[in-house]
């Protein structure tokens, strides 16, 4: 059995518990280096211990992975309509009144460091109509470079993700040398913060898996990953970011309310009271 770059594989000294795609091999040290399949992580490990993953395997994986996301995003649009017909509501006061209006979502700048997971993030935010700038940036450039990139777009939310990962032969969870990305992230979270200090102002995600959840939050953030040091999910942010897009700048969300709808939960997710970012106007255009 030959293990090449872009094979879906398991690690047996794990029971095969996380589908990952090699993304490169090291052929002197014999290991590879793997990207979670749909876990937002990066790991390491010999071949000796890897096994493909057969086609049936695949398909059901394939399988039970739409099921999961696809009643995330069932309780997501739940939430959206309910979202909508209290704007409806509140904006022709109490039904009493018939002019149209429309709606300005908050706009989403999402930075990953994954372009494979972009792509899919990209998909999701299409579906749920969010409008959104994607980029794809290694993890140890973004200190450097999203500064500059949010000053000139001016995004309402920034989304800084990729892969991470706890290393607990490296150190304790409080040392930040034990985590494999938390640092670049909670480095342009401060810088950026520097440039946009107020909370509402700009919203922040930041993180990954297992990434240093308290440190995000002291650098800035308003959500971020990994409160138990758990693995998320590659379309979390998504979903947290868009209830915070369709929610109206006159209300707050609750973080309950914001994690309830992704797949990791608050296990693997967090955060501080936020205001939401959706404004509507009116008259609408007649022409639209």
């Amino acid at each position: 059995m030959k293990i090449t770059v872009g094979d879906m594989v398991g690690r047996l000294s794990y029971k095969c518990d996380i589908c990952f795609r090699v993304v490169k091999i090291n052929p002197e040290k014999e290991t590879a280096e793997l990207s979670g399949e749909d876990l937002r992580l990066y790991a390491d490990a010999p071949l000796s211990d890897l096994t493909l993953i057969t086609e049936d395997e695949r398909l059901l994986y394939e399988k039970k992975k739409r099921q999961l996301e696809d009643h995330s995003y069932r309780l997501f649009r739940q939430d959206y309509q309910k979202l909508k017909l209290k704007r409806e509501y509140t904006s022709t006061n109490g039904y009493r009144a018939h002019t149209a209006y429309f709606e300005m979502p908050g706009r989403v700048l999402h930075i990953d460091g994954d372009p494979h997971y972009l792509k899919k993030c990209l998909r999701v935010y299409e579906k749920l109509g969010v409008p959104v700038l994607g980029k794809y940036m290694k993890e140890e450039v973004m200190p450097e470079k999203v500064p500059q990139l949010v000053q000139q777009i001016h995004p309402d939310i920034l989304v800084l993700t990729g892969h991470d990962a706890y290393m607990k032969s490296k150190g304790t969870e409080d040392d930040i040398k034990a985590y494999r990305h938390s640092g670049h992230f909670i480095r342009t979270v401060k810088e950026v913060r520097f440039l946009f200090p107020h909370l509402d102002q700009l919203v922040i995600f930041a993180g990954a898996c297992q990434s240093h959840f308290e440190m995000l939050i002291r650098a800035g953030a308003n959500f971020a990953s990994s409160p138990t040091r758990i693995n998320i999910h590659a379309l979390d942010p998504v979903y947290l970011v868009s209830k915070i897009s369709f929610t109206s700048f006159m209300d707050h969300v609750n973080v309950w309310d914001v994690l309830r709808n992704t797949l990791s939960g608050s296990d693997g997710l967090g955060g501080v009271e936020t205001r939401g970012l959706l404004r509507t106007g009116m008259p609408y255009p007649p022409s639209q």
